[in-house]
């Protein structure tokens, strides 16, 4: 195959490819000789064939699977000639082929960088550390008390008050007339907890058991559903029985409801899972220190292409978001050329430690192992109960879902093996100081 460089601008590359007559017949001529074996005619013995015979009637069959692995064997040679990996497949643009001619064509194509990694010993990292607080458990075990009180039905009759669970049934009715999911019966509801629209549990204060009562309300502007928001409503409802809350004890009595031997087990526990939730918020802010210096340490060009799909997927999450509730929150005063053109750096800082990472784990041979797929899917189908199996087949199935779970797999195993070489100063913390980078890490939209 004749190979002619065209176009080589900074990672864009650009060939004239010719595939000859004569090749494109050995390759015919060869195919049709591995399948003589398999093929049976009439006339002749199975597998005897002559290839001129076959020829005649596999040919045209054959013609394109044929120029088909020429193609893909004469892409593979150019790149690796020139000491090229191409940043995806490239695109081919065939001319018009005529039977017994050469086949000519270009290839467009983009290059991955190349990429010098700098000496990840002389990285400065500080891991925090935050444990669990007493005031800390304790807060926890105060709501998780407060979460598992029951009710009971009261010694003496007396008006609602707030703080009272009332059984209520009730009938909304706007204009008149009802709406779906405006009734209910033997409907428990906590006076004071906001659990219904404002202005509806405030007016059941001072209704005793057996009386009835119309509540006038208005839905907010920003309700759910579209046909009620702003609206006047009327519910006639009928307190039918009203309850206290018990206490909110922490005892080992608490600790058993939920399985705990006692309520040192149960501190104990809260106490991990306040400590686990620390240490992945200190393990995000660690990565988003290092992916900082990552970035700033590293200049290389990133493919456009690359940089532009990635981008527009970011985008097109950004546009959705503008059209919903935080619309204002996410705008943050500026135009929509303003935001793409944040959104595009944050595009380019992705594909750029994307492709890091990827040379890191490449150059120290760092692998994916079965058993590491095998973890992630099981944690994923652990988030389905019941449902596990259909999970495992979603993913054998799925070739582009499996590649989703590789990648944090690998950005982990890459940012531990530079965390082992790095300078990591361990600094105890507060929670504040721990959370307060949150914001920035959803921004850069790192790990």
């Amino acid at each position: 195959m004749q190979v002619t460089e065209t176009l080589s601008e900074g990672l864009k590359r650009e060939f004239q490819m010719v595939i000859t007559a004569g090749e494109i017949d050995s390759a015919v001529e060869e195919r049709l000789v591995e399948m003589a074996p398999q093929v049976n005619l009439h006339g002749f013995r199975p597998g005897k064939t002559p290839v001129k015979i076959l020829r005649q009637r596999f040919g045209k069959a054959v013609l394109g699977e044929a120029i088909d692995k020429i193609v893909r064997e004469g892409l593979a040679s150019a790149f690796d000639d020139r000491s090229l990996t191409p940043a995806f497949e490239p695109e081919l643009d065939f001319g018009e082929y005529k039977d017994g001619e050469d086949l000519s064509f270009t290839v467009k194509s983009e290059i991955l960088p190349e990429i010098k990694t700098m000496d990840f010993a002389s990285l400065e990292l500080v891991q925090l550390e935050v444990p669990a607080k007493d005031e800390d458990v304790q807060s926890e075990l105060e709501r998780f008390a407060e979460a598992m009180r029951e009710t009971t039905d009261l010694e003496e009759a007396r008006p609602a008050q707030n703080g009272d669970v009332v059984v209520i049934d009730f009938v909304g009715k706007v204009d008149g007339e009802e709406f779906a999911g405006g009734s209910a019966e033997g409907y428990h509801l906590e006076l004071g907890a906001g659990a219904f629209i404002p202005g509806f549990e405030d007016q059941l204060v001072g209704v005793s058991a057996g009386e009835e009562k119309d509540v006038n309300v208005k839905f907010p502007d920003d309700y759910g559903a579209e046909n009620l928001a702003g609206k006047d409503a009327v519910f006639a409802v009928k307190l039918t029985a009203l309850k206290v809350k018990t206490d909110a004890k922490i005892d080992d009595e608490l600790a058993k409801k939920v399985g705990m031997d006692d309520l040192k087990a149960l501190k104990a526990q809260i106490a991990e899972r306040i400590t686990g939730s620390y240490n992945q918020a200190a393990r995000a802010r660690i990565k988003q220190e290092l992916f900082d210096k990552l970035d700033e340490g590293h200049e290389f060009e990133a493919p456009p292409t690359l940089v532009e799909r990635e981008f527009d997927q970011i985008w097109g999450e950004v546009k959705q978001q503008l059209e919903g509730d935080r619309a204002e929150e996410i705008r943050e005063g500026k135009t929509d050329e303003e935001l793409e053109a944040e959104y595009r750096k944050i595009a380019m800082r992705r594909v750029r430690l994307g492709l890091l990472l990827a040379e890191i784990g490449k150059q120290n041979s760092i692998a994916i192992t079965e058993q590491d797929i095998g973890q992630a899917i099981r944690a994923q189908a652990a988030n389905f109960p019941g449902q596990e199996q259909l999970v495992y087949e979603y993913y054998q199935k799925n070739p582009q879902a499996l590649g989703q779970v590789q990648a944090p797999i690998l950005e982990d195993k890459v940012v531990d093996f530079i965390l082992e070489l790095a300078k990591v100063e361990k600094r105890s913390a507060t929670p504040e100081e721990l959370m307060e980078t949150g914001a920035n890490e959803e921004k850069s939209g790192d790990a």
